[in-house]
């Protein structure tokens, strides 16, 4: 699996790489190895927002969240994801 992250207007930290890499497993997991991810994660105003793009075969998802805090975010895409897949 290809995992690319973009932030804008926020410090990138290895927590947060690491945060999305684990989540992002589980992509791998429901649509397989061959899947392309890419996150996007920035602030507007005082909340944080997240997004995810992922390309597998000829199938491609996307989910956005927006909460007061970005590691919430992570979980609100995942289970959207995890909706579509349903």
């Amino acid at each position: 699996m290809n995992v690319n992250i973009t932030f804008r207007h926020m410090e990138h930290t290895p927590a947060l790489d690491e945060m999305i890499r684990e989540k992002s497993e589980k992509f791998n997991k429901w649509l397989g190895p061959q899947s392309n991810v890419h996150w996007t994660c920035w602030t507007e105003g005082i909340n944080h927002c997240s997004e995810v793009s992922i390309h597998s075969g000829h199938q491609e998802f996307f989910a956005k969240a927006q909460a007061d805090d970005l590691y919430k975010t992570f979980d609100l895409v995942v289970h959207k994801i995890q909706n579509q897949l349903k």
